[in-house]
């Protein structure tokens, strides 16, 4: 179509060049006009309608991208904020209960520390087999010398195994909680926990871990070893279950 429409206005364009004078020419000239220029008006017309378009779609597509590149600004400036603000809370929060909960959960880990039911005699010289050593350590909790008590299980479990070796690593939580050293008793209660899931220490053991960890201020980890001890032992003794509400309580745990 274009083509032909070019092809038109070179005749036209000779054609106006031997137009003369007079009558002829007027006519001549009248007949060229109502041919060539309608033909270039639509050919404008048409070029300037196509321009337009185009123009209105690439500023379209411009104001799209520039849109976009706003809103991904945006969208990583509010993530990185958050991210800092995350992290300032949650120090902010570790730091406070700590601070509230330290001297508050001191006495429910002494309480786990003395939780011990056996009965261990006195002995004149410092023993040296793995059970020895850990009836001396037993008898040094019961008077409160936790030093004694952990140096007392650490020797007895170089050597000690099985029942000895679970009863020595709960001698040892005992011995560092008595020291308000929560977070190597925390360690130490799952240890012995870990050694013997199933054992008759093993409720006790939870219950220690629990306890150092309200006493070192996380509440959130020391519920989640209450948890652990419903799941796990659904009807413990009433000594431990009545422990277990009283931490549960100081915990504010669900």
């Amino acid at each position: 179509m274009l083509w032909k429409g070019k092809n038109l206005m070179k005749v036209c364009f000779k054609a106006s060049r031997h137009v003369r004078t007079g009558l002829v020419a007027l006519a001549m000239a009248t007949a060229i006009s109502s041919v060539c220029v309608p033909v270039a008006w639509a050919r404008d017309t048409a070029n300037s309608g196509t321009n337009d378009l185009i123009a209105q779609l690439l500023d379209r597509v411009s104001t799209l991208e520039q849109q976009q590149r706003d809103m991904r600004g945006e969208i990583d400036q509010l993530t990185n904020e958050l991210q800092q603000k995350t992290a300032a809370l949650s120090k902010q929060i570790a730091d406070n209960q700590f601070a509230a909960q330290a001297n508050a959960g001191a006495a429910g880990a002494s309480t786990a520390a003395a939780a011990s039911t056996d009965t261990t005699p006195k002995d004149a010289a410092k023993p040296t087999t793995p059970d020895g050593m850990l009836a001396s350590g037993k008898a040094a909790l019961q008077k409160k010398d936790y030093a004694e008590a952990q140096s007392d299980a650490e020797s007895a479990l170089k050597n000690a195994k099985g029942a000895f070796k679970v009863d020595a690593q709960f001698l040892l939580a005992q011995s560092l909680a008595g020291q308000k050293q929560y977070r190597q008793s925390a360690v130490a209660y799952y240890d012995a926990y870990r050694q013997a899931p199933k054992s008759g220490r093993a409720p006790d053991a939870l219950l220690g871990v629990s306890a150092s960890l309200l006493a070192l201020g996380d509440k959130k980890a020391s519920c989640e070893a209450l948890s652990k001890l419903k799941a796990e032992f659904p009807t413990p003794s009433t000594r431990v279950a009545h422990a277990a509400e009283v931490y549960a309580k100081r915990g504010n745990c669900e």
